[in-house]
């Protein structure tokens, strides 16, 4: 069955490619854009919302073809912030925000509350939905944020985390390291005796 993602991100596609031995096909290339309204209330609601969305687009489109959709979901959360910017991460500076707007409105809050860094953790949930069935996995990744932006890899809050262990932000190491760290390699590590499971049906 051909792997499909459900994601409209670049940024995640390529990361997706790059973790995923099987090709993986953005939903783009075979539905054209489309705008999918993620109303849940966390990670794994959101991730299963897009699956879904994308499952029913392609089993209308090509209805004998059967496909497995995966949809990630992820952000990063803060405990200074309550938790914030969360399930917004996304748009956490308004709904067409950009990456670098989203990232410097996160250090701003951090230099509003007078600290230099704080603790925070990225959160992955992958959903997974096919014709046998839909599951959800969770990968994290703890560290702290420091309120400038370091280093030009990576996307979104990238250049400013860091995880445990190291010194320098993600914006900052090779991504062959971040790959081994990155909450969503190891939701993916998760996800993949699944999808393997689900190819052999």
């Amino acid at each position: 069955m051909k792997i499909v993602l459900a994601t409209g991100n670049r940024g995640k596609v390529r990361e997706f490619q790059q973790m995923c031995q099987d090709e993986v096909v953005p939903f783009s290339d075979l539905l054209g854009e489309m705008e999918i309204v993620e109303d849940g209330e966390s990670f794994a609601q959101n991730a299963l919302i897009k699956a879904r969305t994308i499952h029913e687009k392609l089993q209308q489109h090509c209805p004998r073809s059967p496909y497995i959709v995966i949809s990630d979901d992820s952000g990063i959360s803060l405990p200074l912030l309550g938790g914030a910017p969360g399930i917004y991460s996304a748009r956490y500076a308004g709904e067409q925000a950009s990456d670098k707007e989203n990232l410097y409105k996160l250090i701003d809050a951090l230099k509003a509350k007078g600290v230099q860094h704080t603790p925070a953790y990225y959160t992955a949930a992958i959903a997974i939905v096919s014709p046998y069935g839909e599951y959800v996995v969770h990968g994290w990744m703890h560290g702290e944020v420091i309120d400038e932006a370091r280093g030009e890899k990576g996307f979104g809050y990238d250049p400013m985390f860091i995880p445990e262990g190291f010194e320098q932000t993600l914006g900052e190491l090779d991504e062959d390291i971040k790959s081994e760290l990155s909450h969503r390699s190891k939701a993916l590590a998760l996800a993949k005796p699944i999808i393997k499971m689900l190819q052999k049906k």
